[in-house]
């Protein structure tokens, strides 16, 4: 029987087009899928490929077929199905074999097995997987974690098939135990507030704007070209020139306007509020994910209060300002994600290297954009870089999309086209650079009806006020 050298659980698209990547650089591999159509797909679409590749629907000959020590990745649904797959691998696997899961799972999950599993004497990282289909045939960006000796050994393969800018492959070692899965939580998690703000930009225009969808594919095709360009303004794009074969309109017409989700948004909203690092751009996208899913009491609420209005303004200078007002709540959403990631990084002990992981989102993943470059910089220069926000170059940049940001949210409230991801990013802002916030009142209120005691200015201690006369 012929040896392979990686092996694969899972031949859905992404488990059959890392494999055939891998296939295109030499890699001879398996992949294991209970469905055997999906192993013969997988062996006519690499039958011309550099190295071999074989589908098997027995998991006893599945592993058999691999030299040893023996590595695995699995790409199957997050969740209780990952831990099934483990235990039904472990009796065909030695002591020093690599287990990868290449999974959107949870962290904390990623945590147990990572104890789980290294006490049985088995290798096994948890690495986050980006780029979509396209991205796993072509070149994704990965975020492995966990292991080092384990991802040292599949380095070379990693490295191989990742997707690169200006040479360097999209892939590097993330940090310890579960940080791969937590990296890429938080990427999907600015990813989630990216796309908010994309569907708010295509409501000003359709229902603000008037423009009709020749015309906002236009806006999308000019921004890309610029400041903007990013895989998601790209794909926007040509979502605006699709219409299905043989229909005389575009196919977004068609789709309801209720978004779904996988949950590693709402994963990315919950472990902010854990550790207490405010990403309100995320948080906003999560809650109007869940808001659209309502669609009867919207059409029934629509009926009772004020419609919105068309904007009245000069289209093409307010197309302008509109892109410095994407520009700006598209740094938070970033700046946001990158502080959670330094907050995480000391709770959990993760040592995350920002730069790095700026560096390899450049290519092959879904986030990925010209902005990187500056946030690649920015803690390139500053490896202990309290903020995004707090670099002067990204600050220059802020600044020069101010007026723009002011401008579209103001036009947008008085219009009452709803714009909530670029609201929050504006107020973020705004109290982000504020030295004196409010909050101070708040303290005193806590402390007025539940004892809960406040600090003073300029005074050591913690205080408390009989804030009225006992009765």
């Amino acid at each position: 029987m012929s040896k392979y050298d990686f092996g694969m659980i899972g031949l859905g698209t992404m488990g059959r087009n890392l494999l055939l990547n891998m296939a295109d650089h030499g890699v001879n591999g398996a992949g294991f899928d209970k469905d055997a159509s999906k192993g013969v797909q997988l062996e006519q679409e690499g039958s011309k490929a550099k190295g071999k590749v074989k589908g098997f629907s027995d998991v006893k000959e599945f592993t058999a077929s691999l030299n040893s020590p023996k590595a695995i990745m699995m790409l199957v649904p997050a969740g209780k199905i990952v831990d099934e797959v483990i235990e039904e691998l472990l009796p065909l696997l030695a002591k020093g074999d690599i287990l990868i899961d290449g999974g959107n799972s949870h962290f904390t999950d990623t945590n147990r097995r990572v104890d789980y599993l290294e006490a049985k004497g088995f290798h096994f990282f948890g690495m986050g997987v980006s780029g979509g289909e396209e991205g796993a045939r072509r070149g994704p960006s990965m975020m492995p974690g966990g292991d080092k000796e384990a991802y040292a050994v599949m380095k070379p393969i990693l490295e191989a098939i990742a997707a690169k800018v200006d040479g360097a492959p999209c892939v590097t070692y993330i940090g310890p135990g579960a940080s791969g899965h937590f990296v890429k939580m938080v990427h999907n998690g600015i990813e989630y507030g990216l796309m908010q703000l994309i569907a708010e930009t295509y409501e000003l225009l359709r229902n603000g704007l008037k423009l009709n969808n020749e015309e906002i594919h236009g806006v999308f095709e000019k921004w890309n070209e610029g400041k903007l360009s990013s895989f998601l303004i790209e794909i926007t794009r040509d979502i605006f020139t699709y219409k299905e074969p043989g229909s005389d309109h575009l196919l977004v017409d068609d789709i309801k306007d209720e978004a779904r989700a996988k949950g590693t948004g709402k994963w990315t909203s919950q472990v902010a509020y854990d550790l207490e690092a405010p990403i309100t751009v995320i948080d906003t996208a999560v809650s109007m994910r869940d808001l659209s899913k309502y669609k009867a009491i919207r059409i029934q609420a629509s009926t009772m209060y004020t419609p919105s209005e068309a904007l009245v303004v000069d289209k093409e200078a307010f197309l302008n300002l509109l892109e410095d007002a994407f520009y700006f709540s598209m740094i938070m959403s970033y700046a946001q994600g990158m502080f959670l990631l330094s907050k995480a990084s000391t709770e959990y002990s993760y040592d995350l290297k920002l730069d790095e992981i700026a560096k390899i989102w450049r290519g092959g993943c879904i986030i990925r954009s010209k902005f990187l470059e500056n946030i690649y910089g920015a803690y390139g220069k500053n490896k202990s870089l309290g903020h995004l926000l707090l670099d002067a170059d990204v600050a220059a940049l802020v600044n020069g999309a101010n007026k723009g940001m002011r401008t579209v949210v103001s036009a947008a409230v008085s219009a009452g086209i709803a714009v909530p991801a670029f609201a929050s990013a504006l107020s973020y802002f705004d109290n982000f650079k504020t030295a004196n916030m409010p909050s101070n009142l708040t303290q005193a209120q806590r402390d007025y009806f539940g004892a809960h005691t406040y600090a003073l200015i300029g005074k050591e201690g913690v205080f408390h006020t009989q804030w009225m006369p006992k009765s």
